[in-house]
């Protein structure tokens, strides 16, 4: 296998991938209790350096669940018949998963709300209190 390319400026070497087989519960015949179909994906992304801090920060966050005790980020496939289709479904769901990692959020510019549309809250407000105090009777002093 080669190095997984996420983008133009990623990387992730190969050897910082591992991968473990076992039997896999979805489709194979008379083959399902043979073979280990099953691939698993097993990579450290806080002792990779193929991750700048910023998008290694964002996939920790991204991908809170998916990591272990030991700081590996797991991930399995079992959706094909083959063990070659399931590795390289692992590769890339890890690939789609760093690649969201990599897209900074916009940074969200702060508004100020329309006069309209203050007048109108207000309004909306006033209306509503109006409608609360007109309920009920007025009951004196002692009476509840």
């Amino acid at each position: 296998m080669a190095d997984l390319v996420v983008n133009d400026r990623l990387t992730i070497p190969e050897a910082e991938l591992r991968f473990t087989f076992s039997r896999s519960p979805g489709p194979g015949g008379q083959n399902v209790n043979k073979v280990n179909s099953k691939a698993t994906l097993r990579w450290s992304p806080a002792t990779s350096a193929a991750l700048p801090p910023a998008v290694l920060h964002r996939l920790l966050r991204l991908a809170a669940t998916r990591i272990s005790v030991a700081g590996e980020l797991i991930i399995s496939s079992h959706e094909h018949r083959d063990q070659k289709r399931n590795v390289e479904a692992c590769r890339d769901r890890l690939r789609q998963l760093v690649l969201r990692a990599s897209v900074a959020p916009r940074k969200r510019i702060a508004t100020r709300p329309t006069g309209g549309s203050v007048k109108r809250r207000l309004g909306d407000k006033k209306r509503q209190s109006d409608r609360k105090q007109s309920r009920g009777g007025r009951h004196p002093p002692g009476e509840d």
